[in-house]
């Protein structure tokens, strides 16, 4: 009889590629998924460390299954991710949460088999924390969420060391895959079905080949060129390390989405100085004017952090007048919260909670504003859409993306049967904040 698994995952596109590799690694072992994870007989809980309230969720949660542990003491309980690269946390994860049976970090995946079997072989616990493994694993086997579209890694950890990011400290030290593997997959990919792919990486930009030493814009060229290939996505990007080069394949590359996610962060010099972001102001709306000229429809998301340490009233409003200059298509915004490890968690002068808040209303109120205004625009027109599913939604509507990642629900006619995949042309008859919807036009 079968074993069966369920996957928890918390955190950014990075995490749940990880979990797709492990869910990849537990089906070749003879593992069923499941929709429970109560029902599961083994549970991993891949964890993020970006936020707070996401380790507060992640406990909560991770105390839920000590009850199932005395029940089934068979069951299987697993942690990895971010959270477990910081020594407190495994150690806390010891000391009140001695029912978890494995844990393990982000440099060492692959190796999750050979602890899952020393679990059950042994009836020991496994515990394998790797600081930064120079190694990038090639060759995983990944189950996909979706048939026609894929995450594939570029890059693995970070350099930058922003002042409130714990990212470096728990992805290790950047490294970039090669052009020619990272094609190879894709390749593969296209053959079993995908259509489209989001290339993933901390720092997109500054990829580079450690061969040849072919950058970003290099890698997308040749991407293009993958026949059967139809949309091309990546993020995340970063404004000190975007090129004109990068910048100009939104011409010269049909496949290319008119999409960038450019975080910002904030719109005030002295803040991004103190964030050690390497650039200004006056940098980045720089890019946003090249990127618009270049590509007049891209639209452009961004992330913003409101209250960080030492933030004066001035320096906010100076982040609302970015954001209703650049009139960000979406934006996610975070409220500072100290992350323990980062230099910004040891400032002095952090910001009352209640200001925070208030602050952050006022920011959501104006990006809300002005994506709907934007979503206003794409009424009464026509757009490709590549179909990810049922609505999620909206009982009885499809959902798709168009090329510049907007989410459209639609309907189509029964008789067009399933449409899983398939890119179709939209009718936009009504715009919402986060959404469009529509009537298919074919």
């Amino acid at each position: 009889m079968s074993k069966s698994y369920h996957i928890i995952t918390y955190g950014c596109q990075m995490n749940e590629h990880d979990s797709e590799n492990l869910a990849g690694m537990l089906e070749a072992e003879g593992y069923e998924f499941v929709e429970d994870p109560y029902a599961a007989d083994l549970v991993i809980m891949n964890t993020c460390s970006v936020r707070e309230n996401a380790d507060k969720r992640f406990f909560g949660v991770l105390g839920q299954f000590k009850k199932l542990k005395k029940i089934r003491p068979d069951f299987i309980l697993c942690v990895c991710g971010c959270m477990p690269q910081q020594p407190r946390v495994v150690e806390e994860i010891k000391k009140s949460f001695a029912w978890v049976d494995i844990i393990f970090g982000t440099q060492n995946i692959a190796k999750f088999p050979e602890l899952l079997h020393q679990r059950v072989t042994t009836g020991k616990k496994q515990y394998s924390i790797i600081k930064d493994n120079p190694v990038v694993e090639e060759h995983l086997e990944p189950k996909r969420l979706y048939k026609h579209k894929a995450l594939v890694n570029i890059t693995y950890g970070c350099d930058n060391f922003c002042t409130y990011c714990i990212v470096p400290y728990t992805r290790g030290r950047e490294k970039s895959r090669t052009v020619k593997d990272v094609r190879c997959e894709i390749e593969k990919l296209v053959a079993d079905g995908v259509k489209e792919v989001m290339l993933l990486g901390q720092n997109v930009d500054s990829f580079k080949d450690p061969g040849t030493g072919e950058r970003f814009a290099d890698l997308i060229r040749s991407l293009n060129k993958v026949e059967g290939l139809e949309r091309i996505r990546f993020m995340t990007s970063h404004p000190k390390d975007i090129s004109d080069d990068m910048i100009s394949c939104f011409t010269s590359c049909d496949k290319l989405c008119h999409n960038i996610h450019l975080p910002v962060q904030c719109g005030s010099d002295r803040v991004l100085k103190r964030m050690n972001r390497h650039y200004d102001r006056a940098k980045y709306m720089s890019i946003i004017a090249k990127l618009r000229e270049e590509c007049p429809d891209i639209t452009i998301s961004t992330d913003i952090i409101v209250g960080f340490p030492g933030e004066t009233e001035e320096d906010f409003e100076q982040t609302l007048s970015l954001v209703n200059e650049v009139e960000y298509d979406s934006a996610f915004t975070f409220i500072y919260s100290p992350r323990e490890g980062t230099p910004a968690a040891r400032y002095e002068d952090q910001i009352p909670e209640e200001i925070k808040h208030e602050r952050f209303d006022r920011l959501v109120d104006d990006i809300n504003r002005i994506s709907l205004e934007k979503n206003l625009q794409y009424q009464g027109k026509t757009y490709d859409v590549l179909v990810e599913g049922r609505s999620k939604t909206d009982d009885g509507a499809w959902a798709g993306r168009t090329n510049g990642f907007k989410l459209v629900n639609f309907t189509a006619p029964e008789e067009m049967g399933k449409l899983d995949g398939k890119t179709v042309k939209v009718e936009i008859t009504e715009a919402k904040t986060f959404s469009l919807y529509g009537v298919i036009a074919e």
